[in-house]
C-alpha cells in the first residue's frame, strides 16, 4: 500500500494519522494491518525503528468498539517500565479523537495507585509480566474480557527470562482469544514458545534478522582496553556539531556507571546515564531529557534500550561488543529511525574479535575498520575484568608449607575412644530383663525373672 487512505479505517483514527503527519505505511505496517484485521494469530517480524507499535495498534483499535465495560480487553505485554511508558503514549496519540481508556502497569512504582487506576475501568493495559501477574493475584485486575493479546518485543522478553510468567498469564486468559507477537528477530526460543501455545500463527516478515538498515553508516576500531575506550569516545563526541546525539552501548552496570563517572566530569550536563539499578523516576528523567535534547549523550545497557523510541539519534556507540550479534542490530537501529540516516560505530578488544566476527557473519558483510587516531592517547590501566591472573605453580613459599604440614587426621585420643553406651540406667535394665517377644509383653519377662 503507498498511503494511508488505503487502509479501511474510522475517521477518527484517521484524523489522528494525518494530525502526527504520516502519509506513508511502513512495509511492517502495510503487510500486518489485514492480518491482524482477519482475527488471525500474528508473529511480525521486522527491524527496529520501523514503526511495530503502529503497525498492531492500528488495526486493534480499528476493531475495538465503545463500551462501558470495567474489565480490559486489550493486553499488551512489554519487557520493560519504559516501553510501557512509551507504547501507553503512543497509544494514547493514535487514539486522539477516541475515547480509549489505557493504563500502564509496572513494577518498581506503588501498585496501590495503579489499583486505584484500575478501579476507575480500562479498554487497554500496557503492563511489564510481573507487575501484571502481581494485580491478577490481588484481584485488582480481571481478563476474562480479553480478546486480543499482544506481546511485544517478544524476543527480548524471553531473552530476559519472562518464560515462566508468560506461561501463567496464559493460563489466566480466555482460551478464545487473538494473539499477536511483535519482534526484532525470530528465535527458536520464540518458534519453540509459538509451537507450545498458538495454532495456525501467520509470520508476516518484512526483514531477516541480521539484515543491516541501508540509512545507517557502520564503521569500527579496534582499542586495547576500557580506558582506551574513554579516550577514544571523549576525542569523538568533543565535537558537538557532528555528535549531536549519541547513545552509548556497555555491557553492564557497574561499566555504566563507570564510563558516566569519567565522563561526567567533562560532560556535565550534557551527559546522563540509565539501567536497570537506577530509580524509575530517575530513568524517566534520563530518558525525557535525553529525547528533548538537554542531555547529548546518553549511557545505557541493553536491557534498558530495547525498543525505546528516541528521536534523531545522530551515532550509536557500541562501546563493547555484544556477545550475541542480534543484540548489535538492536543497538545500532535506535539511529537511522523513520528514513532518516543514522552512523554507528563499534570498539572492540582482542577479546571481542570472535564477538566481531559473529557480526559480520549474521550481517553477511565487513564493518568497515577506521586507522585508531595517533592523539589519542592508549591507556596502560585496567579495570579488574581485564588484568591476568595470577597463577602461583612456582610458588616456593606454598609448596615448603604444604612439605611442613603435619596429617589431615590422627589417632583419637583415649578419653574421645569412649562411645555413647545409653546411660548407667539404660545399662542395668538391659542386664535385668530380656527383650520381650512382643511390644508390651511384660508377662513372659516376669515368667523368666522367677526361673532364674
Amino acid at each position: 500500500m503507498q498511503s494511508f487512505e488505503e487502509f479501511k479505517i474510522s475517521t477518527p483514527l484517521r484524523n489522528a494519522i494525518n494530525d502526527l503527519g504520516f502519509e506513508k505505511p511502513t512495509p511492517i505496517q502495510s503487510k500486518s494491518f489485514s492480518t491482524v484485521l482477519s482475527g488471525q494469530d500474528v508473529i511480525g517480524i521486522a527491524q527496529t525503528g520501523t514503526g511495530k507499535t503502529f503497525a498492531y495498534m492500528l488495526p486493534i483499535l480499528q476493531m475495538l468498539p465503545f463500551s462501558k465495560e470495567k474489565h480490559p480487553r486489550v493486553l499488551v505485554l512489554v519487557p520493560t517500565r519504559e516501553l510501557v511508558l512509551q507504547v501507553v503514549e503512543e497509544i494514547e496519540k493514535f487514539g486522539k479523537y477516541r475515547n480509549d481508556r489505557v493504563i500502564g502497569v509496572y513494577g518498581g512504582t506503588n501498585m496501590n495507585r495503579q489499583k486505584e487506576a484500575l478501579a476507575e475501568g480500562a479498554d487497554i493495559i500496557v503492563a511489564t509480566p510481573g507487575r501484571l501477574y502481581d494485580l491478577v493475584l490481588s484481584r485488582a485486575l480481571q481478563l476474562k474480557l480479553i480478546k486480543k493479546l499482544v506481546i511485544d518485543e517478544v524476543d527480548v522478553m524471553l531473552d530476559l527470562g519472562f518464560r515462566f510468567q508468560l506461561n501463567n498469564i496464559f493460563e489466566l486468559l480466555p482460551k478464545k482469544r487473538q494473539n499477536i507477537m511483535f519482534s526484532a528477530t525470530m528465535t527458536d526460543e520464540i518458534e519453540n514458545l509459538i509451537k507450545d501455545f498458538f495454532v495456525g500463527t501467520k509470520k508476516v516478515s518484512v526483514a531477516v534478522s541480521g539484515t543491516p538498515l541501508n540509512n545507517i553508516a557502520q564503521s569500527c576500531y579496534a582499542v586495547p582496553n576500557f580506558h582506551t575506550k574513554v579516550n577514544l569516545l571523549n576525542h569523538l563526541i568533543k565535537d558537538a556539531d557532528t555528535y549531536k546525539k549519541v547513545l552509548v552501548f556497555i555491557s553492564n552496570k557497574k561499566n555504566a556507571d563507570l564510563l558516566f563517572s569519567l565522563l561526567e566530569e567533562l560532560y556535565s550536563e550534557e551527559i546522563c546515564v540509565i539501567h536497570s539499578n537506577k530509580t524509575q523516576n530517575y530513568r524517566i528523567r534520563s530518558i525525557r531529557q535525553f529525547d528533548e535534547g538537554k542531555n547529548r549523550i546518553l549511557v545505557t545497557t541493553d536491557v534498558m534500550a530495547r525498543g525505546l523510541d528516541l528521536d534523531k539519534i545522530s551515532h550509536v556507540v557500541n562501546f563493547d561488543t555484544p556477545s550475541f550479534p542480534e543484540n548489535y542490530m538492536h543497538r545500532i537501529g535506535r539511529t537511522g529511525r523513520a528514513e532518516e540516516q543514522g552512523s554507528s560505530l563499534l570498539f572492540y578488544t582482542e577479546k571481542e574479535t570472535d564477538a566481531k566476527e559473529a557480526i559480520e557473519s549474521l550481517m553477511k558483510m565487513s564493518i568497515p575498520e577506521i586507522e585508531f587516531p595517533s592523539e589519542v592517547e592508549i591507556s596502560d590501566q585496567l579495570i579488574p575484568e581485564e588484568r591476568p591472573r595470577i597463577m602461583e605453580s612456582n610458588n616456593l613459599a606454598k609448596e615448603l608449607r604444604d612439605e611442613n604440614r603435619g596429617a589431615s587426621f590422627h589417632e583419637k585420643k583415649e578419653k574421645n575412644k569412649k562411645t555413647n553406651q545409653g546411660g548407667s540406667y539404660r545399662r542395668t535394665v538391659g542386664k535385668k530383663y530380656k527383650k520381650a517377644k512382643t511390644k508390651g509383653d511384660k508377662n513372659y519377662n516376669k515368667r523368666n525373672k522367677k526361673r532364674k
